[in-house]
């Protein structure tokens, strides 16, 4: 595989770095909004994976055109970064300020009293009389 020099390949690289970041802030809102957001939102995660198969397929295409690893690695870390960023904010619960995954290690406890309601009872996690 032939490759590119090395000062056009690291150019290539952040540009198409720079394209992911492109695609993701096109496809989906801004992080400080899917933040405020209810949690786990179906509409932010179809964007999301529009986004990550849209920006892995202008990675692969580059790179492969480019016959240049490091277009790959540059433009796929990228995607690996942002990925992850959005699925965080998207996962924030805006009443506790951080990221809650319902069900996370098979246990599901609200030890938040702010987030204890009327309705709770003896069964429910959480719960404090």
């Amino acid at each position: 595989m032939a490759g590119l020099k090395p000062e056009v390949s690291i150019t290539t690289g952040l540009a198409v770095a720079a394209l992911v970041w492109t695609i993701y802030n096109r496809a989906l809102p801004a992080d400080v909004d899917m933040r405020v957001a209810q949690p786990n939102d179906s509409d932010v995660e179809s964007s999301r994976k529009k986004a990550a198969y849209t920006a892995a397929a202008v990675v692969s295409a580059v790179s492969l055109i480019a016959k240049d690893g490091t277009v790959f690695i540059l433009g796929g870390s990228m995607v690996v970064a942002v990925d992850w960023w959005t699925r965080h904010a998207n996962a924030v619960n805006p009443e506790i300020g951080r990221a809650f995954i319902p069900g996370f290690g098979g246990v599901e406890i609200n030890s938040n009293p702010a987030l204890q309601t009327e309705d709770a009872g003896p069964a429910d996690p959480g719960y404090t009389n």
